[in-house]
């Protein structure tokens, strides 16, 4: 009963994310489930996108993070196969032409 109870606290902490613009530190520390200490680390190598209105509490806008977590995608092999295709395609076009 006491799990079921956490589960369901746990889940609508996460759908508050989804209703908020702006984050606190542990808000976000939360939200990206990176350790505090990994966040400060972030911050202050200016890593992650952030905001310090007064010089000290750091904020964070969810948009932004979201942007910050979708960087530098992996693709999959099927992409990386159709990329190579598509281009050994195009130069054998370029070649035929010429």
């Amino acid at each position: 009963m006491i799990e079921k109870l956490e589960l369901r606290v746990a889940e609508l902490e996460n759908q508050l994310y989804i209703t908020k613009k702006v984050l606190s530190f542990e808000e976000a520390s939360k939200f990206l489930n990176l350790s505090k200490s990994y966040l400060y680390q972030l911050t202050s190598k200016a890593l992650i996108p952030h905001y310090k209105p007064q010089g000290k509490m750091l904020y964070f806008e969810r948009e932004e993070l979201e942007k910050w977590l979708m960087k530098n995608p992996v693709k999959s092999r099927q992409e990386l196969k159709d990329e190579a295709s598509d281009k050994f395609l195009y130069s054998n076009k370029k070649k035929s032409r010429q």
